[in-house]
């Protein structure tokens, strides 16, 4: 009689993050960076909750292919997850784009980012791969996810998210029967198709896939030999699979990870300039809809030894203080104030200057007497005396970099072009 495993599935899984996106939605945000690389939450970069999803679901096994402009990128993780020791059979590799394949050969599609360090995978060992995008914010246990699908015995499980159906328009949906077995996969579809019983919710891919490992590299290696094929999961191997094997959807609802302050499932793409300062703005919210303070599930990131933030002036009209705002640690609030304010590591504001609304990168420093309204600063902008941003769209527009929904986004180089 066969014994029923109790040991985690994770400890036999390799997690494996698609981090080699531009992200060019993000503007100059990503012009130095790749999109995982890029700032969020006062202290932490996108990459970090993929990362950390897979280190608190257990799994210690991690990969991570990178390709557009990714010094950023690989000098974080290099700093921040080099925690990874041989002997307890952890790994964590990074995996530029290296031309392994052919030497005249990037990633073609996020499926070649896999098959092109086939060997490497291989060389590990792990039962099962957990294929993610390494661009989201969300925290979820993938433990579930493993546990799902070998109890389907899907040939592929897919992270689904429930989303109002014509939402569903920029993802790729599945088709799901009673048993959430997918029948359709089709991507970006202008009329999605409905959750069986829920006309108006449609299953939308958080690209999120597990596979046996053999499977997975029968798959690549099939695709790879097959003429015209994009080399992409989700327009070219999912399909495949739907069709000719056993795709699962899994609900994201399901392994969710919430705290007692959390409420409906939290996931976002913070891939334009709206969404990126919504997200980090929410977090001064009282009871913010992502809790980053949550003890058991913890965001990991590279963690600079700065001494505590700092306010000081006691004066009318020059008094360092925050109201509901997050001030990371190296900033030094001097005579100025802050509202609904989000400031990441090593900030200057100097007297008489007030922010609101404001996501603040590294190293930025604001000049004296200086308003700022509704703005995303990138890392090192130093904003000059008297400057007031977010208070005529006109003049910002001719200034700066202003998004649909009026946030305006400030780089070093747009700071410059104002005193030419």
């Amino acid at each position: 009689m066969e014994t029923k495993r109790t040991q985690p599935l994770a400890r036999d899984a390799m997690a494996y993050v698609l981090a080699g996106g531009r992200g060019s939605r993000l503007a100059e945000l990503t012009d130095s960076r790749a999109k995982p690389a890029v700032y969020f939450g006062g202290k932490t970069r996108i990459i970090d909750f993929a990362l950390s999803n897979a280190l608190n679901s257990g799994i210690r096994r991690i990969g991570v292919a990178t390709q557009y402009k990714a010094h950023s990128l690989i000098r974080h993780l290099q700093r921040g997850w080099n925690f990874f020791r041989p002997e307890r059979n952890e790994s964590f590799d990074i995996l530029p784009a290296s031309q392994r394949v052919s030497e005249t050969q990037w990633y073609e599609g996020t499926a070649d980012a896999v098959y092109q360090n086939a060997d490497i995978i291989e060389a590990y060992g792990p039962e099962y791969m957990i294929i993610l995008a390494g661009d989201h914010i969300y925290k979820m246990d993938y433990e579930l996810m493993l546990r799902e699908h070998v109890d389907s015995g899907a040939n592929v499980t897919i992270g689904c998210l429930e989303v109002p159906r014509m939402e569903a328009t920029g993802f790729g949906v599945m088709h799901v029967d009673e048993t959430n077995r997918i029948t359709a996969f089709v991507e970006k579809p202008k009329d999605p198709p409905a959750i069986p019983g829920r006309p108006d919710t449609a299953l939308a891919s958080m690209g999120i896939y597990v596979f046996r490992t053999k499977f997975l590299m029968e798959q690549l290696r099939r695709d790879a030999a097959t003429k015209g094929s994009n080399r992409d999961f989700g327009k070219d191997i999912i399909p495949y699979i739907v069709k000719n094997g056993k795709a699962q959807a899994h609900y994201f609802s399901r392994s969710c990870v919430r705290s007692s302050q959390e409420g409906d499932a939290y996931w976002r793409d913070v891939g334009t300039v709206d969404a990126y300062w919504e997200a980090n703005i929410d977090l001064t919210d009282v009871t913010p809809e992502l809790d980053i303070y949550d003890r058991e599930w913890p965001i990991w990131t590279y963690a600079e030894i700065k001494p505590p933030a700092k306010f000081v002036h006691d004066q009318e009209g020059r008094r360092g203080s925050a109201v509901s705002s997050l001030v990371s640690g190296d900033c030094i609030i001097s005579g100025a104030s802050l509202r609904k304010s989000l400031l990441f590591t090593g900030v200057r504001v100097n007297s008489f200057s007030s922010l609101e609304e404001a996501v603040v990168l590294p190293d930025c420093h604001i000049g004296r007497n200086a308003t700022l309204r509704k703005v995303v600063l990138d890392r090192g902008v130093k904003i000059p005396e008297g400057l007031s941003v977010g208070f005529d769209a006109e003049a910002d527009a001719r200034r700066f970099r202003v998004s649909e929904g009026g946030v305006c986004l400030i780089t070093q180089a747009m700071i410059d072009r104002l005193s030419n």
